[in-house]
């Protein structure tokens, strides 16, 4: 029992001695570095804009001339004088209806590819033809056949987030080991099941990473998108503010974006390691 108690003893002391020596590093390297990273970008636009203060605000004149947005992010002051807040969630929901009817799409299409020759061999010509197509592109063509501003963003993130998940799909199917797939044929495993024992589980990294690519390509996307359709969402304020020469709110929204990408990511990391009980490193 004594003994029992002094190797407790001993293991407290250790471990608090662990800890002094790692909490320097970790604050270091969390917060110390990353925020001389942040000093730096604000350094170089407040000398940019002391060079062309004409257009360009400084830092503390841009956080003045915002506070009402931070303070205030959903206010509602009439027909499209809205708070960033609504419309960042505006912008989110076509974001996220768009890349989920893209998932739907993608992964049950990087199966079969990452399965089947004869079905490589026909779609991957077509994916390759597509994929460098650039976004904005399916815009004019999405407009034609909706005719409406909305669902023509949604379309364009669709078509858009579709080919790093079935890219990434395939290869995660196709990289499972065959010693695994002979062993559940000579056990008469039915396809099914080796799709959902086998296949799924293996694969699923590779599907996550195809996703968190596709997630990050469709945010992008949607400012450019709704730029050039209007309505409702952080990219057409970002350039109504732009028209208006409003260069306060052009970096509010900027910063806002960035952060919501952020968070996108961070999200869609925790669900990956949530579903495959694997820790995530980040990209």
């Amino acid at each position: 029992m004594i003994l029992q108690l002094n190797v407790a003893a001993i293991l407290a002391v250790a471990s608090r001695t662990a800890w002094k020596r790692a909490k320097p590093v970790i604050v270091r390297d969390t917060v110390l570095l990353p925020l001389l990273g942040f000093l730096g970008v604000i350094v170089v636009w407040w000398i940019i804009a002391l060079a062309n203060h004409e257009l360009m605000p400084t830092p503390p004149e841009a956080l003045v001339a915002n506070l009402d947005y931070i303070l205030n992010p959903f206010f509602q002051r009439g027909p499209g004088n809205l708070g960033i807040g609504w419309l960042l969630i505006a912008s989110i929901r076509r974001v996220l209806l768009g890349f989920a009817l893209g998932a739907l799409v993608a992964i049950p299409v990087g199966f079969l590819i990452g399965m089947s020759r004869t079905a490589m061999m026909i779609l991957n010509p077509i994916i390759q033809i597509f994929k460098p197509v650039s976004p904005l592109a399916w815009l004019p063509i999405a407009l034609a056949i909706f005719n409406l501003a909305d669902p023509s963003a949604i379309f364009v993130i669709f078509i858009t987030s579709l080919w790093p998940t079935i890219i990434n799909t395939a290869l995660g199917v196709s990289s499972v080991s065959k010693d695994y797939i002979d062993v559940a044929r000579v056990l008469e495993m039915p396809r099914w099941r080796r799709i959902t024992k086998i296949i799924w589980p293996a694969s699923l990294p590779y599907i996550f990473t195809g996703l968190r690519i596709s997630l990050g390509i469709a945010w992008l996307v949607i400012v450019a998108v709704e730029m050039l359709t209007g309505g409702i969402g952080i990219g057409f304020f970002v350039w109504d503010e732009w028209s208006r020469l409003n260069l306060n709110s052009v970096f509010l929204a900027v910063l806002v974006i960035g952060l919501t990408g952020l968070f996108l990511d961070y999200a869609i990391g925790r669900i990956q390691a949530f579903v495959t009980r694997r820790p995530i490193t980040s990209n």
